[in-house]
């Protein structure tokens, strides 16, 4: 089975399309064209959207069904490597604090491992804020994988009204079989 991101809609290209919003506070998640109002272009010009934050916390979840993705209980007994990317960044003239948790999730749904990058700031007056990638890869996880959740998102530092928080972009989950 070839490698493939097993997130849909990982920049906004649908919109909101697939996304459960967790949290939605303040002018809530709105997705906008690369590189946006006092933004950056991403490097290498894959993704033409992102999603943008507001002033209070925003975040989306996935889940995926890795059974209904193709994969068979053989298969993901074996334990193969799982890895999960995402891209943020914050404006040139507001501050961010960015999160993700990923988790690996038995037949149950109960967390067999995770992975938690929260409260992550970035401050435009002395951080380069352009588009940085946050990747890990599970391993070792035991047999009985069966889904995984993708949540993120953020919200900005200055309580602007608007879409002054983090934006994330590109997210990804490959699994390496």
């Amino acid at each position: 089975m070839a490698m493939r991101n097993l997130l849909k809609n990982p920049n906004g290209d649908e919109d909101m399309e697939f996304w459960e919003l967790t949290e939605n506070g303040g002018s809530q998640w709105r997705v906008e064209d690369m590189p946006g109002d006092c933004g950056h272009n991403f490097s290498d010009g894959a993704a033409s959207k992102y999603f943008a934050t507001s002033f209070e916390l925003c975040l989306k979840r996935q889940v995926v069904d890795l059974l209904a993705e193709g994969y068979t209980p053989e298969d993901l007994d074996t334990q193969p490597p799982v890895t999960v990317e995402d891209w943020y960044c914050s404006r040139t003239d507001c501050g961010c604090i960015y999160q993700l948790r990923v988790c690996l999730l038995d037949e149950n749904q109960e967390v067999m491992q995770d992975f938690v990058q929260d409260g992550v700031s970035l401050d435009p007056d002395t951080d380069d804020c352009s588009w940085r990638q946050i990747s890990h890869t599970f391993s070792e996880y035991g047999p009985g994988l069966r889904f995984i959740t993708f949540e993120h998102g953020g919200q900005d530092t200055k309580f602007w009204d608007g879409w002054y928080g983090v934006r994330v972009t590109g997210s990804s989950i490959t699994i390496e079989l």
